[in-house]
């Protein structure tokens, strides 16, 4: 009979520094700010007849590697309905109700989000460690839940099933 368990991936190497703003409405936003942003994870997968779930080095290798990807950026929410970003020269020109901001294309990610937001944020590095269906398959993970945190207390998460 076959048995799944839980596993809970929580390291501190699984984080990254960056700025942001949030975006409340079409005249509103936060300001720009950085936060630590620290990721876990949650994976379901059948134990083997060792009591093994898989290789957990293979699994914190695949999360670090998202988190590296945004580590020391400036990210911006690329699918907002309230910005509108322009490219000009080596900088990204960044339109907000009646804020420009000037951001260093070297220095900025444009992400495929709605929002910088724990919610988008979790669903993104999600998809991104779902990309690798033959790894899902190879390791016969059924479930993944990534968490994002900004800070103590502010969490958000988003699940994936096979």
């Amino acid at each position: 009979m076959e048995r799944l368990t839980t596993i809970h991936i929580d390291k501190e190497s699984h984080k990254f520094s960056a700025a942001h703003f949030t975006i409340f409405s079409a005249t509103e936003r936060e300001r720009l700010h950085g936060h630590n942003f620290s990721v876990s994870a949650r994976l379901v997968a059948p134990v083997d007849d060792n009591g093994l779930t898989g290789d957990y080095a293979v699994y914190k290798q695949h999360i670090k590697k998202v988190c590296d990807a945004l580590d020391e950026y400036t990210i911006i929410p690329a699918q907002s309905p309230y910005l509108s970003i322009d490219e000009e020269g080596d900088y990204f020109r960044v339109h907000h109700h009646r804020d420009v901001l000037l951001l260093l294309k070297k220095d900025t990610l444009l992400l495929p989000l709605r929002n910088i937001t724990v919610e988008e944020l979790s669903h993104y590095l999600l998809e991104k460690l779902v990309e690798d269906r033959e790894f899902l398959q190879q390791q016969d993970i059924r479930e993944i839940e990534v968490m994002v945190s900004s800070g103590p207390g502010q969490t958000g998460s988003s699940i994936w099933q096979r």
